[in-house]
């Protein structure tokens, strides 16, 4: 059974099949057990699902999956702008940093049970309203309980949205809003997480990808310059120099020669 919820979400209760190749899929997935077992494969380490027990995966990483016999499971497909990972929703990213392995407490399964119920039973059900919930349970049980104020920061999402807008002026205040904090908090809870403040971690961000166009293009350095969001090639050259111990040109030399 598939069920479309938007452009951007999809459930659905099917088995896995016993073999499967190595894939991956751009969309983050949440795997439930309902019936019988299965194995995820990510990373070379396998995790066992049986009946209410689960595990995530990131987008685009890459794994594999084996049904044992027979079996049945909630499958959960998740873009970056799903209603339950946007908006005051955002911190629910950090459960697919890395590949978690649950298992459901009683009162999480009796959640999951009425949810899979309405999905099957109730059409007009708001399944987005259904998965946020669950995202929101799952993020309360295997993120909240057991971090510290600053591990709650989405780097995730953060490291994203300063890659996509490195061309442009990234403010603090603009990073602090994402994580629904004061910047002076923000700022503070980030240098604690990352050993760096804000505005040392963007110049590292912006270094590192000058450096890979160095590498990997032809492009001019005043246009390296711009993409990376230096002011000028003066201010790439003198950052560059000042951080890798050399020269832009000298690093292309090298690499060229």
């Amino acid at each position: 059974m598939t069920i479309a919820l938007t452009s951007t979400n999809v459930i659905r209760r099917a088995p896995l099949e016993e073999i499967s190749q190595a894939h991956s899929h751009p969309f983050h997935q949440i795997v439930i057990g309902l019936e019988g077992e299965a194995e995820i494969i990510i990373d070379g380490r396998p995790l066992h699902i049986s009946p209410f027990h689960g595990c995530t995966i990131p987008g685009d990483r890459e794994h594999c999956y084996r049904g044992i016999g027979n079996n049945s499971q909630l499958l959960l497909d998740l873009f970056d702008d799903a209603p339950g990972l946007s908006g005051a929703y955002r911190h629910h990213f950090q459960l697919f940093s890395q590949p978690l392995h649950f298992e459901l407490d009683s009162a999480a399964c009796a959640y999951l049970t009425f949810m899979v119920e309405e999905i099957t039973h109730q059409p007009d059900v708001d399944r987005d309203l259904l998965i946020t919930t669950l995202l929101s349970i799952l993020s309360h049980r295997l993120l909240d309980r057991q971090a510290t104020p600053q591990s709650r920061l989405d780097l995730v999402m953060l490291d994203h949205y300063i890659e996509q807008h490195l061309a442009r002026g990234i403010r603090v205040e603009d990073l602090a809003g994402l994580a629904h904090l004061s910047s002076a908090h923000f700022t503070e809870l980030f240098r604690i997480r990352t050993g760096l403040p804000p505005y040392q971690y963007i110049l590292r961000k912006r270094l590192n990808a000058a450096r890979k166009l160095l590498l990997e293009s032809r492009l001019p350095l005043i246009d390296i310059a711009e993409r990376s969001g230096f002011a000028n090639q003066s201010a790439l050259s003198h950052a560059f120099r000042r951080h890798f111990g050399h020269a832009p040109g000298a690093l292309r030399q090298t690499a060229g020669s």
